[in-house]
């Protein structure tokens, strides 16, 4: 089927995240545009005008009253998500490059880059609280003197957050008390994205080191690994099948250097039990970014360096191959 094509955006996409009923999706990009719309026909519902350099993570909370969005003009956003008001800025000392919600939206956090001889830091504050956010003190601060943080999720239950580092390190930070969990290397290089499954047991996570690897969130076990030839930027779990979505391609940088065969912006599907890979789905017309199941399953959209968001439905053939799988 002919994908639904979404132009909002005049540079690289950086992150697409839906809501939890998956009726709205989020984009945002290294231009200042913060973007929703319906995922179901591609209509733009409207944008949150408000930060002045790149967009690097956005979040809904669960009943998509709230979203928030963090970027590089050193500021962490919240916006009312019917009226596009905006309602908190947290202002930092280095570009934010991951928020998100916890699981009743109460309780926002959010990671700054290490630059500019600040260190890395990850934010919690309490948006039932509004002195936190007013005289800009996070009831917890957590410095990560190591490795910068370049993508984290919340845990089951709003517990800890899982952080990924540049350095291919995973740890867990308890949300009560800050302290460090558990620690593991399983990748070689940079973690770029990491998203957990439906029910929150496991997370996926994307590497530079040309692999996804899936990880048990509790006790960060890691169960499997799937591999590629090129630098795995964004990777999602289906929610409904045991498949699992993988968007990458090489470096930005190097991608003109290149014949565009070599360049291959597939999104390619793996088996998430067996490990091997069953499709792929071309279109970008550079790496891809950011890829995103819908919470229905029946769905995928995927976003890449070229600016466009693009949303696949499956053949009601993919439906009947798994189940007779």
């Amino acid at each position: 089927q002919k994908p639904i094509l979404l132009q909002g955006h005049e540079r690289s996409i950086t992150q697409i995240k839906y809501n939890r009923e998956g009726d709205l999706l989020f984009t945002v990009a290294k231009d200042p545009i913060v973007n929703v719309w319906y995922s179901v026909n591609g209509e733009r519902l409207g944008t949150y005008n408000g930060h002045t350099g790149a967009v690097w993570c956005v979040d809904a909370d669960w009943d998509t009253r709230h979203v928030l969005t963090g970027s590089a003009d050193n500021s962490c956003r919240l916006w009312d998500c019917e009226t596009g008001k905006q309602l908190a800025l947290v202002k930092t000392s280095s570009a934010v490059r991951t928020c998100g919600f916890d699981f009743g939206g109460n309780i926002i956090m959010f990671s700054t880059d290490k630059q500019m001889g600040y260190q890395c830091f990850v934010s919690f504050f309490d948006l039932r609280d509004p002195a936190q956010i007013e005289n800009n003190e996070p009831y917890m601060k957590i410095p990560c003197s190591d490795s910068k943080i370049t993508s984290a999720v919340w845990g089951p239950l709003g517990e800890f957050i899982i952080a990924g580092h540049e350095n291919g390190e995973l740890n867990q930070f308890s949300a009560k008390s800050g302290e460090q969990l558990s620690n593991i290397k399983e990748h070689t290089k940079q973690i770029n994205d990491i998203q957990t499954s439906r029910d929150m047991t496991m997370f996926i996570t994307a590497s530079k080191d040309n692999t996804a690897k899936l990880f048990d969130c509790t006790s960060l076990e890691h169960l499997k690994t799937f591999r590629t030839e090129r630098p795995v930027n964004s990777a999602a779990l289906s929610p409904i099948f045991d498949h699992v979505v993988l968007g990458g391609g090489q470096e930005a940088m190097d991608v003109t250097t290149t014949s565009t065969r070599i360049g291959k912006f597939e999104a390619r599907f793996f088996h998430l039990a067996f490990e091997e890979e069953f499709g792929r789905v071309k279109g970008h017309f550079g790496p891809i970014n950011s890829v995103a199941f819908h919470p229905d399953g029946k769905s995928y959209s995927s976003g890449g360096e070229d600016g466009y968001v693009r949303i696949h439905y499956f053949d009601p053939q993919y439906f009947e191959f798994e189940f007779e799988a």
